[in-house]
């Protein structure tokens, strides 16, 4: 009998543990009321990050069954690797912690920058990203550059901020691969003082000037032909821009554009929102399915307009393809893009 008793008793707790295994998920509305989401923000207040995410956070509650509050925190530290590190690794893997940290970190592992890193970018939930945000290379009207013909055979000065960033990545990239004649000159707080340094004519461009920055805040200085585009720096073409090449048109071997596509895929990623890994599917679809229409929503699109910042959305599950894409990548791919993201030698 106490045979049989253990038994029947093992039994019954096996068939409430399998129930409990296989019972309906957990109504949104009834989760997510009354609760807050936190908001990460990988960088310190007042920047572009900063902004996009407290813009976002005004306004994705309302799209979220249950309506909960979307609080945003400033969480900086080493270009917002910190901060990928703790949504990563800490933040509750039940949808009420979602992140913004800087476009490229994704794909620094594969360019062999591990150093810092404790994630693995494929496993992120991508949420989306409020815009993609392809560059270009810009040059002051006075200088000697204003087509790709002049980039390749001329002499010039670009301005660059930090060797992590993309006005640095880009102009190397560029000298690296095509053997251009630039010499940057690093260092500089900020594209803004690059800007400024232009117009003084100690240096010539700068490669790596968001075209939602240009296009938006310093629209005047396209309009008075005081800038000339000789070239785009992104995965797809700028509408506004159909006669400026796009990189990935510059060469014809298949390996080099894929290693181009793989360094400039981050203009895609662009402000990317994710969460942990090991969310639900029920609990990663409601993230997205708000993140999405608050990409819709005509209040949000109207604190953006005011701010004149872009709303060019990117699903999550787009940064979620291209991610698995260039972790794809063969080997030789992969090296020839690491060689061409390296500082080349001085002359």
């Amino acid at each position: 009998m106490r045979r049989s008793f253990v038994a029947a008793t093992f039994g019954l707790l096996t068939s409430l543990v399998a129930a409990s295994a296989t019972a309906a998920p957990v109504d949104p509305a009834t989760f997510y009321k009354g609760r807050t989401v936190q908001l990460l923000i990988g960088f310190g207040p007042t920047g572009g990050y900063d902004t996009y995410a407290r813009t976002l956070a005004r306004h994705m509650g309302k799209h979220i069954p249950g309506n909960p509050t979307v609080v945003p925190q400033n969480m900086p530290g080493a270009g917002g690797l910190k901060v990928a590190n703790y949504i990563y690794n800490v933040a509750p893997k039940d949808g009420t912690s979602i992140a913004i940290f800087a476009r490229g970190i994704p794909m620094e592992r594969l360019l062999g920058r591990t150093a810092g890193h404790q994630f693995d970018a494929t496993k992120f939930t991508w949420i989306g990203s409020i815009t993609d945000e392809p560059s270009v290379c810009a040059f002051w009207h006075q200088s000697a550059i204003s087509t790709w013909e002049d980039m390749k055979t001329k002499a010039y000065k670009l301005g660059g901020s930090g060797i992590l960033t993309d006005l640095d990545i880009y102009s190397n990239v560029l000298h690296n691969m095509f053997g251009l004649k630039s010499r940057l000159i690093s260092g500089f707080p900020g594209g803004s003082d690059v800007v400024l340094s232009m117009q003084r004519r100690e240096v010539d461009g700068r490669c790596g000037w968001s075209w939602s920055s240009l296009y938006g805040l310093d629209r005047h200085m396209l309009d008075q032909k005081l800038l000339t585009i000789p070239v785009q720096l992104g995965t797809e073409r700028i509408p506004e821009l159909p006669d400026v090449p796009l990189i990935l048109d510059l060469t014809d071997d298949p390996k080099e554009k894929a290693a181009l596509r793989l360094i400039f895929s981050r203009q895609t990623m662009a402000r990317p929102f994710a969460a942990p890994p090991g969310l639900t599917p029920e609990r990663v679809k409601v993230l997205r399915d708000a993140f999405d229409a608050t990409m819709k929503d005509p209040a949000f699109l109207a604190d953006m307009a005011r701010q004149k910042l872009e709303v060019r959305p990117v699903p999550g599950t787009k940064l979620d393809e291209l991610v698995q894409e260039v972790y794809g990548y063969p080997a030789d791919v992969v090296k020839i893009a690491a060689d061409a993201i390296k500082i080349p030698p001085r002359n």
